[in-house]
């Protein structure tokens, strides 16, 4: 009987540690790939939502060019009115957007703007130059840290390309007084036709969508350890019921009979499988032996 806990011992401590080494080797390829696959979608979602942003300042720019410019140009010998610059009327815009979402952000940094809110960051600078050293770069996606934490970027370059541009911002002389009166004559100018001047840039945070990614990641992995748990219990139920319990009784059986005690009943052998068969076997077994120890009695 002490052979026969030892084996059972034997038996479902061989089976669940080989169980075990499965589970943890799915378990770490597929946490390792969820995990990534999570993060790789987290990413993607912020990236999105940048450009979302940044159509959306393109939009306004592009509404304010050809729908209010076209209006109040005719004003503006007259008064300088802000609205009618695609830059200010997108920042505006998105700017009240940041009244309720303070972690986006949107800035038209440039190298010398007329508005001195427009000037470049640190930063922002080495975009800037960035698109001045790689004249057919379109986009700049990078990732920085900030007072509110991590923050995804994506800066498009700002090129000279309208003679309306050259108009505002050649020389003081060619501008028009009435923004001369606003901003003064010593910003904005000496712009050139083609010239990088600056950088649109939008600033999305990472933190949402990475701590959903986290958030999913912890719930997948809980999910899979408390399955393993289910299957585990399941299949060592079914290893005690189908092999172990078996097995168990025919030791003490062999025991029993190898002492010369036949008084045990025979083994229980109904069904086709493999412990059935083994029973059946162990049961003519018994049978000849009983028979051949009552003729040498004999």
């Amino acid at each position: 009987m002490i052979k026969s806990i030892l084996g059972d011992r034997g038996i479902r401590l061989k089976f669940n540690l080989v169980l075990t080494a499965v589970f943890l080797v799915g378990l770490t390829i597929a946490g390792w790939s969820s995990y990534v696959l999570l993060h790789r979608n987290a990413k993607a979602e912020t990236v999105r939502n940048a450009r979302l942003l940044m159509d959306t300042a393109l939009a306004i720019r592009g509404y304010t060019t050809h729908q209010v410019g076209p209006q109040l140009q005719p004003q503006l010998t007259r008064v300088f009115m802000p609205q009618m610059v695609p830059a200010f009327a997108a920042s505006q815009t998105l700017g009240e957007l940041r009244k309720k979402y303070p972690d986006y952000g949107y800035k038209e940094a440039t190298l010398n703007p007329t508005n001195p809110s427009n000037r470049a960051a640190d930063w922002e600078l080495d975009v800037v130059t960035t698109f001045k050293n790689n004249s057919a770069m379109q986009e700049v996606l990078g990732e920085r840290d900030t007072p509110a934490g991590r923050s995804l970027y994506i800066a498009h370059p700002i090129r000279v390309t309208a003679d309306s541009c050259l108009s505002c911002h050649s020389t003081p002389a060619a501008a028009p007084q009435s923004m001369i009166a606003v901003y003064g004559p010593s910003n904005g100018f000496g712009w050139k036709r083609d010239e990088i001047i600056g950088a649109q840039v939008v600033s999305v945070p990472t933190a949402l969508p990475t701590r959903n990614a986290n958030h999913a990641f912890i719930t997948f992995m809980s999910s899979l350890i408390a399955t393993f748990a289910l299957v585990f219990a399941a299949l060592n139920l079914m290893l005690t019921s189908l092999i172990v319990r078996p097995i168990q009784r025919m030791a003490a059986a062999a025991d029993a009979v190898s002492t010369g005690d036949f008084s045990v009943p025979e083994i229980p052998a109904s069904g086709g499988d493999e412990i059935a068969k083994l029973g059946a076997s162990f049961n003519r077994m018994r049978r000849s032996l009983q028979t051949a120890m009552q003729e040498l009695s004999e």
